[in-house]
């Protein structure tokens, strides 16, 4: 399915400028891959197997968790040291109801925890039950996660009371720990600037508007609030067709987590016809190793009953057969 192929410029209906911008919640989330080296290396090891190290500096401190330079002359720290899985509160503070990621879904204490043998305390999530059991100077202790991997989370939480748990036995053959990754997202509430608003509409009738300032400026899709190049307002909407023609593109061969399509695939940057921004999409129906700058692409939309308010209603971008457009028409709009 396709959508309508022109129309001339036109400013968005009368009611729409009485519509509201659109707002949703907005997750951003990737993992966060690092080398330890060798002093958090060890750390983390340590924890596999339910036991704590730290590491001496040069007045004799212990630190835990451990530093790879010592704060006093900033050289590098090398002498790891075991210290106890118990230790004492220095301070607290009561988090009465946890977030999603926290360590615990009910409510529970953050505290600074100097475990015995080390001389800096341990943030950390303390499953107190309320905050009248919690006070500084209170004994706690490890409590374990049931399978440790070698990190941060193999601490589940400390529990009220000084008695240790059972540590385990690292087998002889397993390997040191060296990479972590580590899950970091973000949620915030993105509301969507009355331009993207009408460009989001738009997609839900699937029609594709870009924008400009009167009726010679530069077409941009998807709309701007201004022309980056003069600062004027973007005051006319242009319903462009879903045909265009590929300016750039790169080939993916790498997997990566979340990928939704299989390499070897085609990004590219679609310079659609009466628009002077390209965007990028996906090209297929070809093979990409004969994807090339100038072919001609038009839409290939999903089923009407799926649209939404996104640029993905359309699938991809396929190859129209027609002769590839000349470098002149787009070689001012890479």
């Amino acid at each position: 399915m396709s959508a309508s192929q022109s129309s001339p410029a036109q400013s968005p209906p009368v009611t729409e400028d009485h519509l509201p911008p659109l707002s949703a919640p907005l997750k951003l989330s990737f993992d966060y891959t690092r080398s330890v080296g060798p002093v958090l290396g060890a750390f983390f090891t340590a924890l596999r197997s339910r036991r704590v190290v730290g590491v001496r500096g040069s007045d004799g401190r212990v630190h835990v968790p451990p530093a790879e330079y010592d704060p006093v002359d900033y050289a590098p720290l090398t002498e790891v040291v075991p210290v106890s899985s118990v230790g004492t509160v220095v301070s607290w503070t009561w988090q009465p109801e946890p977030l999603e990621g926290q360590p615990l879904q009910r409510p529970f204490a953050w505290a600074l925890v100097k475990l015995d043998g080390a001389d800096t305390p341990i943030l950390h999530a303390v499953d107190a039950g309320s905050s009248d059991a919690i006070s500084t100077g209170a004994r706690v202790h490890v409590h374990w996660a049931d399978e440790p991997v070698g990190a941060i989370g193999d601490i589940a939480y400390f529990a009220l009371g000084e008695d240790a748990e059972p540590v385990s036995d690292e087998p002889a053959d397993r390997e040191p720990i060296t990479m972590l990754v580590i899950p970091s997202s973000l949620e915030i509430q993105h509301t969507a600037s009355l331009p993207e608003s009408t460009f989001l509409r738009g997609l839900e009738q699937g029609k594709l508007l870009g924008a400009r300032t009167g009726e010679t400026g530069k077409v941009y899709f998807p709309p701007k609030e201004a022309d980056p190049a003069t600062g004027l307002e973007l005051d006319t909407y242009v319903e462009l067709p879903d045909k265009g023609t590929v300016t750039t593109f790169a080939i993916i061969n790498i997997p990566f987590p979340g990928q939704r399509i299989k390499p070897p695939y085609v990004a590219a940057y679609v310079l659609l016809d009466g628009a002077d921004i390209p965007f990028l999409h996906l090209v297929t129906e070809i093979d990409p190793a004969d994807v090339r700058m100038g072919m001609r692409v038009q839409a290939v939309w999903k089923p009407q009953e799926e649209w939404g308010l996104g640029i993905d209603n359309i699938d991809y971008f396929r190859p129209t057969g027609e002769p590839d457009a000349e470098y002149d028409s787009y070689r001012h709009h890479l």
